[in-house]
């Protein structure tokens, strides 16, 4: 499997503990206006894209889909992951750049 640059970076970013990641963690990051950037994956539910489409336009933080649960939690050390929050700027704009 080649590897993905763009979840190479968000696997650096969790190993800086930048990263939060979880539907409580990231919707915590999220009010706190922690989180700089908020990645959901491509294939979660409904009510889940809802649910964090409304909570980051409202708190205006930048909401991207990317990959998979498996492939983003795999990318952060974990099992799967739904979201996940970076909590850090450049970081934030690194995987943005990426992802274009």
């Amino acid at each position: 499997m080649k590897r993905d640059s763009t979840l190479s970076t968000i696997g650096l970013a969790m190993r800086a503990g930048k990263v939060v990641s979880g539907e409580f963690m990231t919707e915590g990051a999220v009010k706190s206006r922690k989180a700089c950037l908020v990645i959901i994956a491509r294939d979660v539910s409904d009510n889940t894209r809802k649910k964090f489409r409304n909570m980051c336009e409202f708190y205006k933080v930048p909401l991207c889909e990317y990959s998979t649960k498996d492939e983003l939690g795999h990318s952060l050390g974990k099992e799967f992951r739904a979201s996940l929050a970076v909590t850090d700027k450049g970081f934030a704009q690194t995987i943005l750049k990426k992802m274009d």
